[in-house]
């Protein structure tokens, strides 16, 4: 019987409708080719081909060259530019502004060929780190309201290049999906003086029916009203609203955790594509009592169609639950 779920933070419904696994379209997803190996602007030897390098993680070597772990580039085909004065402007009823931000690829290995799954816990740590180091910088930045994190994986999900990289794009102004996170936080807390992600992972651990996977730091969970299939949230046991601000050892756990989760949906879903996206407080302003950041994990294995596009409502043909037994009984 299909239901439908509300999303406790944003308020946002799903439908919840698992008879839809019966239609064999359900979880295609797209096999396009991204560019390979022997095209690859970020493999080592190629440095030239992108913009200098921001910041690199590499024990030999000169800078823009060869013998390097980690590497952060500008984007070279930038959605924003870094140049240039922050400028508002109306057209009559319609609102403008200049297009600056920063946008910039993490390079997360010099191996070509290595996903998260296949990464060791270190070189996964070593790209958490990489974020936080760009955030710290670009934050500096007056002009700069919020930096958001990112990872597409497959073509389906917008990757054009197979080498392991993500990506971050720091904006003028703050993302509406990310408003409307801050303003459910932000009634729940007054209405319960807590912060409705610790009630979140509290119940969830309480429960144990969406508990994926735990450790000592992150707690792994099939949100309720997941919107994708295997949606996975890694979610800090300890309340904290900036990702960049976590200690050693909470990336050391997160890493392990994106390990662990990335092995077994590569394994159950066959190395589906995916979007992952690191959820963190605007720095222009004070959440610290109420946002809570963490990381969410969406596999691109369902389509979206004209009732998504028409209605904002997503039907997930997968309960969060059986997700949650599926990916807790993976063997690897």
């Amino acid at each position: 019987m299909p239901e439908l779920r509300k999303d406790p933070i944003t308020g946002r419904w799903v439908v919840v409708s698992t008879e839809r696994q019966k239609r064999p379209m359900d979880f295609r997803f797209e096999k396009a080719t991204a560019i390979g190996r022997e095209h690859c602007p970020f493999c080592p030897g190629r440095e030239s081909v992108t913009p200098p390098e921001v910041l690199a993680y590499r024990p030999a070597g000169a800078a823009n060259g060869p013998g390097w772990d980690l590497r952060v580039v500008p984007n070279k085909f930038p959605a924003l530019r870094v140049e240039g004065t922050l400028e508002r402007e109306g057209e009559g009823m319609f609102d403008r502004m200049s297009g600056i931000g920063a946008h910039e690829v993490i390079i997360e290995t010099s191996d070509h060929d290595k996903g998260f799954a296949s990464m060791s816990e270190l070189e996964i740590e070593r790209v958490l780190w990489a974020f936080r180091d760009r955030v710290l910088d670009l934050k500096n930045d007056i002009r700069f309201r919020y930096i958001l994190l990112f990872k597409n994986h497959g073509p389906a999900a917008g990757a054009t290049l197979e080498h392991g990289h993500s990506q971050l794009i720091a904006l003028p102004i703050v993302p509406d999906f990310v408003r409307e996170e801050i303003d459910g936080a932000k009634r729940h807390y007054a209405d319960k003086e807590r912060c409705v992600f610790c009630d979140i992972v509290r119940q969830e651990l309480t429960a144990g029916r969406r508990l994926i996977h735990e450790n000592a730091d992150i707690v792994a969970l099939a949100p309720y009203a997941a919107r994708v299939p295997f949606e996975t949230w890694l979610m800090p046991r300890a309340h904290a609203s900036r990702f960049e601000e976590a200690p050693r050892h909470v990336f050391e756990s997160l890493a392990r955790m994106l390990k662990w989760v990335m092995a077994r949906i590569d394994r159950a879903l066959e190395v589906p594509p995916y979007n992952l996206i690191v959820h963190n407080a605007p720095f222009s302003e004070e959440t610290s009592s109420f946002f809570h950041w963490h990381v969410e994990l969406m596999p691109r294995i369902a389509r979206l169609a004209g009732f998504e596009w028409g209605s904002g409502f997503y039907i997930n043909p997968t309960s969060p639950e059986e997700a949650t037994e599926v990916l807790r009984r993976v063997r690897l």
